[in-house]
């Protein structure tokens, strides 16, 4: 079976969390095929996909991308309130107007933050992707090249702080290789 089936097959097997909604996470590190795996699998499941990468605050904004994603949509979406939340504007280096959300049965969430500690309690289920460091660097650096090649170590540092911190491979539910 291939792994797109296999994960939505998985995820409609889930219970809800947030707001009766299934939250599922796609979690890993920079380059390791998150935003392919969530794509299809929100594609899948006809749910809205929430990207890390428009919640960061910048280069160093890990963190405040958790606490975005925690006060602007999930928090929301449990109480039963009307997600509003702002889209980082990197060329801008600012926040966007506010946007609402709709999210029916499901929300897919992706990227590196999307598995934290604090964000547990509104998860259905956590996915974990991993590759060697040298695959994910030529993954991330083909795709987002020289914007993203001057900031690879500094991103990679705020990886090892919070993953040190979170231990979020430990807490997933699922762990796939990507290695190819």
């Amino acid at each position: 079976m291939q792994t797109t089936q296999r994960v939505t097959a998985w995820a409609r097997t889930l219970p809800p969390a947030a707001g009766g909604a299934r939250v599922i996470a796609v979690e890993g590190r920079s380059g390791a095929g998150k935003t392919h795996l969530a794509r299809a699998v929100a594609d899948a499941l006809h749910a809205p996909l929430v990207r890390m990468d428009d919640l960061y605050p910048g280069w160093d904004g890990l963190l405040g991308g958790v606490d975005a994603l925690h006060d602007w949509i999930l928090a929301p979406l449990d109480e039963g309130r009307t997600i509003v939340w702002r889209r980082w504007d990197w060329s801008d280096g600012a926040y966007g107007a506010p946007e609402t959300l709709a999210v029916g049965a499901d929300l897919v969430i992706e990227g590196v933050g999307s598995g934290a500690r604090k964000l547990i309690p509104y998860r259905s289920g956590l996915i974990w992707i991993e590759a060697p460091e040298a695959v994910r660097r030529q993954r991330a650096l083909s795709r987002d090249g020289a914007t993203y090649a001057p900031h690879w170590e500094r991103w990679a540092r705020q990886e090892d702080a919070f993953y040190a911190r979170d231990r979020v491979r430990e807490h997933a539910d699922m762990i796939i290789d990507n290695s190819i």
